[in-house]
């Protein structure tokens, strides 16, 4: 009988276009690939016969892995593994990503589950991997949660390894002509770093790395991302980064890098306003000449109040409007996100940051914006107040994977609230998308557009927003989009009857 050496790794379907292959499941198979293990990624953003990939793939494997998202990714999480301990209850089923990390006693409670590995998995399945191979129980590693006798049973944390010492994702694992086919183009996730050092109250990044930033050496970022650009054709990297420039000098020097190089990609990627402020105009400028084409910044709100609830003190208007200015001289669009219904906001805070980014956006040609309703995710400092203002937490998997991102469940903010709210939104969005729209097709409606413009702006003016003619006519002429992609500042799928 032939001994196993097989691990599956399967990543959920999810909304929205991938943005590559799943980073994630490729940083994992990597040691795996290098300890002589065979690997199978499945990924059902490119396969729709997933399920059946799936089982056929991990009946045989020494385990399953699944990664996921707090949010609709979950459903398939759950029906791969209920299915997997039906039709072969001896492989092991073990949960990772964010959502485990965050809610690992919650996800153990499933029997489906076997075990979750918290927070950096790479060292750890391997060792999973290889206690499996020769027979070993896997539930005393490092850095795992299972149960036993019933109870859930929490080993010490690993060790976090630093990413220059982990080796580079398993690139050659993905079909990259699959993905171009559902994308339309050929393009690349990648991380320069992980991590952000900075502790806002609703943000779960600060839970899971723990405000450490972790970041590759310029120089072996330059080297990978230009090699596998030129290797696979490559016309767009999404830096995966929660803030690439925490480091700025390092981001200018990876900018450099890629221009000494010649590289015709582009690439993207998050970061907050006061490191891209640290950076000179030239820098900035450098971005553009790499082939930066796009940065998202988390800014949330222009309430100097609402940011202090946040405990986000290191976001300053001036380095919103600045960050504009700079990135303009780049050619490189941003997109702003905002934050609406934060427990302690008002409308005058609503109010302020609307007029303040509609400025913003009248000044600088290259700004959009992406507002969302506050969504309360797994782990976040925030959640005993949460609590205590009425908003009932999830008691299981299945629980979670209803709140997508925008999905409105805060007691505070509804009915004739959350209408109006809506309301201003659409009529913030519309007024940024006519004037856009003017100034890229000036002969286009132009009459119309601009007949529109002036009453919209006196609305966002006076705060105004009753028959509200201007939304009906509007949206005749164009589609109102609400959510952008952070990464990559593209329209993304609106989640739910209740999404803003």
């Amino acid at each position: 009988m032939l001994k196993k050496n097989k691990v599956v790794l399967f990543y959920p379907p999810y909304d929205g276009p991938p943005l590559g292959a799943p980073l994630c499941l490729l940083s994992l198979a990597s040691p795996l690939l290098a300890g002589g293990f065979e690997v199978t990624v499945v990924d059902a953003a490119i396969d729709p016969r997933w399920y059946e990939t799936v089982l056929r793939e991990a009946r045989d494997a020494l385990c399953l892995g699944i990664s996921m998202l707090t949010g609709p990714m979950i459903r398939g999480a759950v029906r791969m593994a209920k299915a997997m301990k039906k039709e072969a209850p001896e492989v092991p089923v073990i949960f990772g990503g964010w959502h485990a990390s965050l809610a690992t006693a919650q996800t153990l409670q499933e029997s489906y589950i076997d075990a979750v590995v918290r927070g950096q998995g790479e060292l750890t399945l391997l060792e999973i991997a290889e206690k499996l191979r020769v027979g070993q129980d896997f539930r005393d590693t490092a850095g795992v949660s299972s149960r036993q006798f019933g109870m859930p049973r929490h080993m010490p944390e690993r060790r976090v390894a630093l990413l220059d010492d982990l080796p580079t994702p398993a690139f050659e694992l993905t079909d990259f002509d699959a993905y171009e086919r559902v994308s339309g183009e050929r393009k690349l996730s990648y991380a320069t770093s992980v991590g952000c050092p900075y502790a806002c109250n609703y943000c779960t990044d600060m839970v899971f790395y723990k405000r450490r930033f972790n970041a590759l050496a310029a120089e072996r970022v330059v080297s990978e991302v230009t090699e596998l650009a030129n290797r696979y054709r490559i016309d767009e990297v999404a830096m995966l980064d929660s803030n690439l420039p925490v480091d700025w000098r390092r981001a200018r020097d990876i900018a450099q890098g890629f221009v000494d190089a010649k590289s015709n990609f582009r690439w993207t990627f998050q970061a907050s306003t006061d490191f891209l402020c640290r950076m000179s105009d030239d820098d900035v400028r450098l971005l553009g000449e790499s082939g930066v084409k796009h940065m998202g910044f988390g800014t949330e709100s222009t309430s100097s109040s609402v940011l202090k609830l946040m405990n986000k003190r290191h976001q300053h208007v001036e380095d919103m409007y600045e960050t504009a200015r700079k990135a303009a001289l780049g050619e490189i669009h941003v997109t702003f996100n905002l934050i609406f219904g934060y427990p302690g906001e008002t409308e005058a805070d609503r109010v302020e940051t609307l007029r303040t980014m509609g400025d913003m956006a009248r000044q600088f040609w290259n700004v959009s914006f992406s507002p969302n309703i506050f969504t309360p995710y797994p782990g976040i400092p925030i959640w005993p107040e949460l609590r205590a203002m009425g908003l009932r937490e999830p008691q299981s998997l299945e629980e979670w994977a209803e709140l997508p991102l925008g999905r409105n469940v805060l007691p505070w903010l509804q009915g004739s609230e959350l209408t109006r709210l809506r309301t201003m939104l659409d009529f913030f969005l519309l007024n940024n998308q006519l004037r856009r729209a003017t100034k890229k097709y000036p002969k286009l409606r132009t009459g119309l557009r601009r007949m529109l413009g002036a009453p919209i702006r006196w609305r966002i003016r006076t705060n105004q927003y009753s028959f509200p003619w201007e939304l009906w006519i509007g949206r005749r002429l164009e589609k109102i989009v609400r959510r952008r992609s952070l990464v990559t500042g593209q329209q993304l799928k609106q989640e739910g009857a209740e999404a803003c």
